[in-house]
């Protein structure tokens, strides 16, 4: 087999254990806090668009092959 196509690879990666990414909201959702300030939030998983999400499905498919 020379070739795989994968549907949403990007959204099957982990991040390493301690690494902590953050975003701004997504549009749709309230962007300030009670307090006045804005909101971020805490990903979980990577996600498509991310710098880290191809290196992490990356790591996650090589033990795999």
């Amino acid at each position: 087999m020379r070739r795989w196509d994968f549907v949403a690879a990007y959204l099957q990666g982990e991040l390493q254990h301690g690494e902590v990414v953050y975003c701004h909201a997504p549009p749709g959702y309230a962007t300030l806090g009670a307090d006045g300030r804005p909101r971020i939030c805490r990903v979980e998983k990577p996600i498509y668009g991310m710098a880290q999400a191809g290196r992490r499905w990356q790591r996650s498919l090589f033990p795999w092959l």
